[in-house]
């Protein structure tokens, strides 16, 4: 019977390590899905917005592809929109023409690995992609960073702390944004010691402490897969001028275009913040 039992733990124990090993080498596909809808079902001409396809050269050669879409007018300010771990820009249709209503020029671009660009993604590529994408709209397109707003939704927030701690943008957005990888797989699986065995940090929550700009937060109590408590820990976090906006629904339907009321306040937001002209 001890036997048996002894068996039993050895193989208990043998199946943990395993996955310890699984989950240490494999974790990028735990964090990173660009194969979701790979292909691009939308573009902005579809809805009749004019815009450039651009390409960028990383500082390690990698191509990125992204989009800019001009405001309709005079632009009132430009955000850098940078997107979550799934999916591509095709799949950020109704933010493009929110912002654009909104009077805004848009620059979205993939990741290094997602859409069309080339690679595969990183931590620490997709913080290159996000430098060469600031480069590209105060160099290219000598746009002030003044009056440049990141946004950041879910992963892509993270990326944008990273950016906004780098460079002096205008604002800063973070949209369903988690406080660090380590602390959101801590409670997503409790049962492994993920503080020990993750390989990425995502540490936005770090990057707020040198982050001067405005900040909004934006998050959902219903958010499933990114708990309120993030959100509500990134604004504690983060210095003056801030201000919180709480959304309703889950983690991929509580988005900021799906009431006016929302869009109006990011609008408000970063009129008071970029000083946009009337």
């Amino acid at each position: 019977m001890m036997r048996m039992l002894l068996k039993l733990i050895l193989f208990i124990a043998a199946g943990y390590a395993a996955l310890l090993l699984l989950v240490f080498f494999a974790q990028s596909h735990l964090i990173y899905f660009p194969q979701v809808e790979r292909e691009y079902t939308f573009t902005p001409a579809q809805e009749g917005l004019a815009y450039e396809s651009v390409q960028l050269t990383t500082s390690d050669n990698e191509t990125l592809h992204g989009w800019f879409v001009p405001a309709p007018s005079t632009a009132k300010a430009t955000i850098l929109f940078l997107h979550g771990n799934a999916g591509n820009i095709a799949h950020r249709r109704d933010y493009l023409l929110t912002f654009y209503r909104l009077g805004y020029n848009t620059f979205i671009f993939d990741y290094r690995g997602y859409g069309k660009s080339s690679g595969s993604p990183s931590e620490v590529g997709t913080y290159q992609d996000a430098l060469a994408a600031w480069q590209y709209l105060t160099e290219k397109k000598a746009i002030s960073p003044t009056h440049i707003v990141l946004f950041g939704e879910s992963l892509g927030g993270a990326v944008a702390a990273w950016l906004a701690a780098k460079k002096e943008p205008g604002a800063l957005v973070l949209a369903s944004v988690f406080t660090s990888v380590p602390d959101l797989a801590t409670e997503l699986y409790p049962f492994l010691p993920v503080r020990l065995l993750s390989r990425f940090q995502y540490s936005t929550i770090d990057y707020l402490k040198a982050i001067t700009c405005p900040v909004l937060v934006v998050h959902s109590p219903q958010d499933e897969i990114v708990p309120f408590a993030h959100g509500q820990a990134l604004f504690q976090a983060a210095t003056e001028p801030k201000q919180f906006l709480t959304l309703q629904g889950g983690h991929n339907v509580g988005f900021i275009f799906t009431r006016r009321e929302w869009a109006m306040a990011l609008d408000e937001f970063i009129h008071t913040s970029v000083g946009v002209p009337d």
